[in-house]
């Protein structure tokens, strides 16, 4: 058990190095130049990027690219598109973490002999509290994930996750296009 875990550790830490070598590599090749050519390709690529953006794992070179596409385009666009390819991966994570992983947390909890535990997940301060925690976290830098679980644990419905994800990916990509254009 404890090997599979750190094989699995090792396998993610492997990704995120990897994903940091892929951004390095598109900035310095030039490679984004060459696709942002075109008139369309800003929004296809905002879009694109959007969903990577995502997740731990395609989070750096995605924001390479979202930056690299708002240095040169209008940063409301890339943000409107952007959350929209944001919003798509969120989805997807969201309904896998709601329907799997916080079912089976739940079924573990409720089956267990762990009342304090128990007690915790079921109270009211918490169904209120991890929604709250959960949207700072996607508004935040830090990989979506983990607020996506959180949201996904206190039973946030669909509809309502929609607007959340998408409003807070926007309000995020706006700040980093603005930051970007500061810098630039």
């Amino acid at each position: 058990m404890v090997r599979k875990e750190s094989d699995a550790l090792g396998r993610d830490i492997g990704a995120i190095v990897l994903s940091v070598f892929v951004a390095i590599f598109i900035t310095e090749s030039g490679i984004i130049n060459h696709v942002l050519a075109s008139t369309e390709s800003h929004i296809i690529g905002s879009f694109i990027a959007g969903i990577f953006f995502t997740s731990i794992f395609t989070a750096v070179p995605a924001t390479v690219v979202l930056v690299e596409i708002v240095g040169v385009n209008s940063v409301l666009v890339v943000a409107l598109f952007g959350a929209v390819g944001a919003l798509l991966g969120d989805l997807v994570i969201f309904r896998f973490v709601r329907d799997t992983l916080a079912e089976n947390l739940m079924k573990f909890i409720k089956e267990g002999h762990h009342t304090k535990l128990r007690a915790l997940f079921y109270s009211r301060a918490y169904r209120r509290f991890l929604p709250f925690v959960g949207a700072l976290i996607i508004a935040s830098p830090l990989p979506d994930e983990v607020g996506l679980v959180m949201l996904g644990a206190a039973g946030v419905k669909t509809r309502y996750f929609l607007i959340l994800s998408f409003t807070l990916n926007f309000v995020g990509l706006v700040a980093l296009g603005l930051i970007t254009k500061a810098v630039l």
